[in-house]
């Protein structure tokens, strides 16, 4: 790992990611790679969690496309000179701001998309100019091994490089110096990694997660409401970092509105035959999802098989906030249902926890709508939608508190493996006096006059 690094190092510092051309070359040659292997990659992804071509295009493969797109056709404009105001103190002079690359980088990847959560943060790193080391999670190892042999087999490793492992591997490269870590995944290993870049102050950024509620009011359009609640929850069986963790849904609606869940559950067929559903990623996480299922709260689902890690689309009803599925993000298909008479009572319950990453309303009321986003502080939501935020690559994606720090996705990506030099640039023809001995009160006089300009 030493040597990988420090070959990389030298490569960047021979500038030899600087030139545009090289990036979009880069950036068009991973694009390329992962067009002609995406049956490959299909197959290593069914193997580690059941999910279909249809999804996995949809919900992976499609996105990383759209983002080296957008870093190819824009990247003349996001790392051009930007020019700044100058102020009066400093005529005649012009300023101006350059990005320029971090350096050498670490991406680590997660679990639950592995594809696009290790390859948009790379996509990012490379379209500003740095080099990559790309560490996969080691849970689905098929995806691992497809990501690692797509990048060693193709590009140059003082360039881009994917190394493997589990807990070993990562403590090995975070003891390294890195320019800039980008990790997504859990608090707790976000702490860890936050902990090992202030040994040498390497900036980070981090993608976690938390609790991110749901909160349904009475006049909101029921149907459209369920059905896009529904999707959101149940896509990768709930193992999103964006999905609705739980519901906060009015109490004269609730009947109604759990009656509707039931249509749209049933009239989804999620199965792993019907290639919309998808497996619980290990045994561990499938028995902490398992000893969350109330028996008691069941209004729907609750079936579960240790053989194939299948847990069945679940709610629970009359839940309280004290239950133990409200101690922790779900992360898995299970839904918890609240219901509430007054808005005060769950925006306060809403701000006693760490913030979260998401948070979605669905309501026709403008007032909600505008109290609920002055209130609450999130990472990123939807009104009358949810997840699909994270599509709109215009909007920064990133979390608030525990549950992040810094975004990407877009320009935004861009600017977080960058850094902004802010340049001053006089010309030699005037030099004033102002600034130099012997200090007057003439030149205090002036000097103050100046500053208020």
């Amino acid at each position: 790992m030493e040597q990988i690094i420090k070959n990389q190092r030298i490569f960047f510092n021979n500038n030899n990611t600087k030139p545009l051309s090289f990036r979009i070359s880069a950036l068009k040659k991973l694009k390329q790679l992962l067009q002609e292997n995406e049956g490959t990659l299909d197959n290593a992804i069914y193997k580690d969690f059941k999910k279909s071509s249809f999804d996995n295009y949809t919900n992976e493969l499609s996105l990383l496309y759209k983002d080296i797109d957008e870093a190819t056709n824009n990247l003349k404009k996001w790392a051009a000179i930007k020019k700044a105001p100058t102020n009066l103190i400093n005529f005649p002079s012009k300023s101006y701001i350059i990005p320029e690359p971090l350096g050498v980088t670490l991406i680590i990847g997660a679990w639950n998309y592995p594809y696009q959560l290790s390859f948009a943060p790379a996509i990012a790193s490379i379209a500003a100019g740095n080099t990559v080391v790309l560490k996969p999670s080691e849970l689905p190892i098929n995806t691992s091994n497809a990501i690692a042999n797509l990048v060693n087999e193709n590009f140059d490793s003082s360039f881009f490089k994917v190394i493997e492992g589990g807990i070993p591997e990562t403590t090995a490269l975070l003891n390294q110096k890195f320019d800039k870590i980008f990790f997504t995944g859990s608090v707790p290993v976000g702490k860890i990694v936050y902990q090992a870049a202030a040994k040498n102050l390497t900036p980070v950024t981090l993608e976690l997660g938390g609790k991110s509620p749901t909160i349904i009011t009475a006049n909101c359009n029921l149907k459209i409401t369920v059905k896009r609640l529904i999707w959101a929850k149940y896509l990768n069986a709930g193992q999103t970092c964006i999905a609705p963790d739980y519901v906060y849904i009015h109490e004269t609606i609730k009947e109604d509105f759990l009656n509707e869940c039931k249509k749209e559950i049933e009239s989804s067929k999620y199965s792993f035959e019907n290639e919309n559903y998808v497996q619980i990623i290990d045994d561990k996480n499938y028995n902490r999802l398992v000893n969350l299922i109330d028996k008691e709260k069941i209004f729907l689902g609750g079936k579960h098989d240790s053989h194939t890690r299948y847990i069945e689309p679940t709610i629970l009803e009359n839940v309280k906030d004290d239950d133990e599925i409200m101690k922790d993000e779900i992360f898995g298909p299970i839904l918890p249902i609240i219901s509430y008479t007054d808005l005060s009572v769950i925006i306060t319950k809403i701000k006693e926890r760490p913030k979260p990453l998401s948070c979605y309303v669905f309501t026709n009321d403008a007032k909600t709508k505008k109290r609920i986003l002055n209130e609450i502080s999130f990472g990123s939501g939807g009104i009358n939608e949810a997840i699909m935020q994270i599509s709109n690559s215009h909007l920064p994606f990133g979390g608030v508190g525990e549950s992040g720090i810094g975004s990407y996705h877009g320009e935004s990506g861009f600017k977080t493996f960058s850094h902004y030099k802010s340049i001053l640039e006089k010309p030699n023809w005037l030099e004033l006096s102002l600034k130099y001995f012997p200090h007057t009160l003439r030149k205090l006089k002036l000097i103050k006059f100046i500053m208020k300009l």
